[in-house]
């Protein structure tokens, strides 16, 4: 048996405070891993998600390969965002673009001083699309409506949204996991509520079937949210949001996202946030 040591870095992301956000495992290099073994590493770290390096293919800085405990996303934000963090600062750069399963994802990088304090990643534009399961969906949820259309929007994963008439009920939800792992799928149902000024919102998001019961914070959510916000009259396009998630299971978060354009015609979709790094270290693979 050959066994090798990979270097690895775990990171909070969506924070600037160790042991809040959403914790992300990079790997420095994933040449030598089969699909098998990297799938078998997240599984076993148990995060969200774990990210692999590999040599890009184009003139990104790096290709991210990117894994929940069950299955490979070809996209997902806060891998994009902690990595992105992890390249500039070793790297002393202003600006990381990262090669993804969804596209090239370009992240621009704030500094105060010799550290890296924020990014912001352009993310592939969603497509919108309708969700069938829509009555499944609230029964697993225990909810009989949404305040906005139930709609799926698509960047590489699928999310789902529900609006829920305050934070407090978006605080208070106790969803069937099981129900929501059984219907059609593989997607994340992201349930929100604004906090009354048109700017600050508050999301729970639950993804049983991609491994993730509930995310402290879903970059790849944050986006379409925005999107989702604007389609329906909510939000201004072009009106910077304030996201706050995971405070429920002990992982406060905050993240930003912004829209850019009009109706029928997106330029840009925007989610910015911190990260910080909490440990290194290396993994024993065969």
């Amino acid at each position: 048996m050959s066994v090798s040591a990979h270097r690895y870095t775990v990171l909070d992301v969506f924070t600037d405070v160790p042991l809040e956000g959403n914790p992300v495992a990079v790997f420095d290099d994933g040449t030598d891993l089969s699909d098998e073994l990297m799938q078998r590493t997240a599984r076993e770290l148990n995060l969200s998600e774990t990210v692999f390096l590999l040599a890009p293919s184009g003139r990104a800085n790096a290709r991210a390969r990117i894994f929940t405990p069950s299955l490979e996303l070809p996209f997902a934000g806060h891998p994009v965002l902690g990595t992105a963090f992890l390249i500039g600062q070793r790297s002393g750069s202003d600006s990381v673009t990262l090669e993804t399963g969804a596209g090239p994802v370009p992240v621009a990088l704030r500094w105060d001083g010799d550290r890296v304090v924020y990014g912001e990643m352009e993310q592939p534009i969603p497509s919108a699309e309708p969700f069938s399961p829509a009555e499944g969906l609230l029964a697993a949820l225990g909810l009989s409506s949404s305040g906005l259309p139930i709609e799926g929007y698509r960047n590489g994963p699928l999310h789902v949204y529900v609006e829920l008439a305050d934070e407090a009920a978006v605080a208070a939800l106790e969803p069937d996991m099981g129900a929501l792992a059984a219907l059609d799928g593989a997607f994340g149902v992201s349930c929100f509520a604004g906090a009354g000024d048109g700017r600050r919102f508050k999301t729970r998001m639950f993804g049983p079937s991609v491994g993730v019961p509930e995310d402290p914070a879903t970059g790849s959510a944050a986006g379409p949210l925005a999107l989702h916000l604007a389609r329906h009259g909510r939000i201004d396009y072009g009106r910077e949001i304030e996201i706050r998630q995971g405070a429920e299971i002990g992982r406060p978060s905050l993240l930003r996202a912004r829209v850019d354009g009009r109706p029928g015609h997106v330029e840009r979709v925007v989610v910015g946030g911190g990260a910080v790094a909490v440990a290194q270290g290396e993994y024993r693979l065969r």
